[in-house]
């Protein structure tokens, strides 16, 4: 199984709608069997896919629990090969808890949990909250992947050096498969701002840089109030045909030997 964090320490920049639009095009349109992780306590992964609640399990009790069950916890999403790790605001408490429990292991308790289920998985996805708490730190811990969403502003490029260093650091120091795969554009417009802005990214030499940007249109809006990946609700705009540009453009760089561990669906 190989693992994907979606990650951004600014908010704002459609984070959770590439996550879970990456994740629905990684099940839907190349056949994987993916599993898509709410590590935001906001849960709004978990109220795209209507698992919302405080009735069930969470992405918290892996947290805290010394033997989360994950039979419990992932949930099966209404798109066959796609299920889900809910998370709600009990993830604020959780963080908290984790930090103070000093008697184990904490920032690998997430990486230890989908070991448990990675056979079952070509891909995990991986929906960061904007912050680096313990449950983020976890994210990077249990990754191969760090990809990056970009919205173009004033503010677009604050905190990419301390992302930077905190995947670099992590790698050093829990996990030495972790790579920052590459930024793309969201929200991209056709103006003057989003050529310097994605130019100037481009040349960067830290920061990697997909080609596929993902350009702005009103149905990605609509797609989130309709609880509804968007190559679903509008299969023909152009952030539906861009997700799937992106999601080709990063698979055409994994190897086959990436997910050979995965042996069967849930």
């Amino acid at each position: 199984m190989r693992t994907i964090s979606i990650i951004n320490l600014k908010g704002g920049v459609a984070k959770t709608i590439s996550a879970a639009n990456i994740a629905h095009i990684l099940a839907t349109r190349h056949g994987k069997r993916v599993l898509l992780v709410d590590n935001d306590k906001q849960g709004n992964i978990s109220k795209m896919f209507g698992l919302h609640g405080y009735d069930r399990p969470s992405v918290a009790d892996i947290l805290t629990e010394r033997e989360p069950d994950m039979e419990e916890i992932i949930a099966p999403s209404q798109y066959g090969t796609l299920d889900i790790i809910p998370a709600n605001m009990s993830l604020l408490k959780a963080n908290f808890e984790a930090l103070l429990d000093a008697a184990r292991p904490q920032q690998t308790r997430l990486r230890a949990a989908l070991g448990r289920v990675a056979g079952e998985y070509d891909y995990c996805v991986i929906d960061c909250a904007p912050d680096l708490n313990i449950s983020t730190i976890n994210a990077l811990a249990a990754s191969h992947d760090a990809l990056v969403p970009i919205k173009i502003d004033k503010f677009a490029f604050d905190g990419l050096a301390e992302l930077k260093e905190q995947i670099d650091s992590t790698r050093e120091d829990l996990n030495p498969d972790l790579a920052l795969r590459g930024c793309f554009v969201t929200s991209y417009q056709n103006n003057e701002v989003c050529r310097q802005g994605e130019a100037w990214l481009r040349a960067q030499r830290d920061y990697p840089v997909f080609g596929a940007h993902i350009r702005r249109t009103e149905k990605v809006d609509e797609s989130t109030f309709a609880n509804t990946p968007i190559v679903e609700y509008s299969p023909r705009c152009g952030a539906a045909r861009d997700y799937l540009a992106l999601v080709s453009e990063y698979l055409g760089g994994t190897s086959d030997s990436d997910t050979s561990g995965a042996k069967g669906g849930k």
